[in-house]
């Protein structure tokens, strides 16, 4: 897929497409022996007649890496089950820390206001697509899944007005917010990145707070381009389509090192090497590719400074 500034996806195409793959490695991780987190809806999320397809592609990965440990699948499995402990965990604490409007962007298939133990009164905001969000409703809804927290889909692209999109489903910016960046990065340019954090910046009550996947710096991005398309390349299991090989989707120039753009706008900021991460939750990463370690992103936590008890805490 050739990326542009008005590009646009659902499910099935571009972007979108990779949400389903993530949705599967929630799945298998929690189909697993011992898995680190649970995600039950992700089955229901990738259960649709028309990702039949995709489904049949993934499970033919899962099989030929059966019997590798550290194979790329395998790795992926791990990594994501990481990534999704470490934004659950934010959660949690945010909630814990009395926040209670919570904004997931570019959430894709996230199933996080259907699993989660939300304290009554949370509002939790879905930003993606129309396609996107209209497609997970849909599913969802037949298979009789009910929200955790009060639900709020905001289908629109987060490279247009999506402040007033969101306002205009009740979001309030005077009140402290929990905003999750998981995923999405790669796929937005620098420019339409730092224009991301301007709005949220400028949506943010004191005390609200961030969790973002980010890579560190220049050579720490292009080395996560490389892998991804180290593995794509010759590869053939998504089939001649092309929608799926997460690397195609990425943007060449998508580098802003989101922690040094808050840590410069005065938000607390800390930042958690993945790969420590993944060894202290037993799922470390053996092998590299050219020398370099397969888990390449740091986790960003941030806090803007205000009053109250919502700034209090680990995070």
């Amino acid at each position: 897929m050739t990326r542009s500034d008005d590009d646009a996806w659902d499910v099935q195409t571009g972007v979108g497409s990779t949400a389903v793959i993530v949705a599967a490695l929630r799945a298998a991780e929690t189909n697993s022996a011992n898995p680190l987190v649970r995600d039950e809806v992700a089955e229901l999320l990738i259960s649709a007649p028309e990702l039949e397809g995709t489904r049949a592609s993934i499970a033919a990965w899962a099989a030929s890496s059966e019997h590798q440990a550290d194979s790329d699948y395998r790795r992926l499995v791990n990594y994501h089950a990481v990534r999704t402990h470490y934004f659950d965990r934010f959660c949690a604490e945010s909630s814990a820390a009395g926040v209670q409007q919570v904004v997931i962007l570019a959430a894709g298939l996230d199933s996080r206001a259907y699993r989660l133990a939300w304290p009554a009164g949370t509002a939790v905001y879905e930003i993606d697509m129309p396609g996107v969000l209209e497609y997970k409703s849909a599913t969802l809804a037949c298979h009789g899944a009910a929200p955790t927290a009060v639900r709020r889909a905001v289908g629109v692209d987060l490279r247009k007005d999506w402040p007033g999109a969101l306002q205009g489903n009740g979001f309030d910016s005077a009140k402290p917010t929990a905003w999750l960046i998981e995923g999405l990065l790669p796929f937005l340019s620098a420019r339409a990145q730092h224009d991301m954090f301007a709005r949220l910046d400028g949506l943010s009550a004191p005390a609200s707070r961030l969790a973002a996947e980010d890579f560190v710096g220049a050579v720490g991005f292009q080395q996560a381009v490389e892998q991804q398309r180290a593995m794509d390349a010759g590869d053939d299991r998504w089939g001649d389509d092309g929608g799926l090989d997460p690397g195609d989707v990425w943007h060449d120039d998508a580098n802003s090192n989101c922690a040094d753009w808050f840590r410069s706008h005065s938000w607390r900021t800390t930042c958690l090497d993945s790969r420590e991460e993944a060894e202290r939750l037993g799922r470390p990463a053996r092998s590299v590719l050219r020398g370099q370690a397969p888990m390449f992103a740091n986790f960003i936590a941030a806090i803007k400074p205000g009053a109250g008890g919502c700034e209090s805490g680990e995070w």
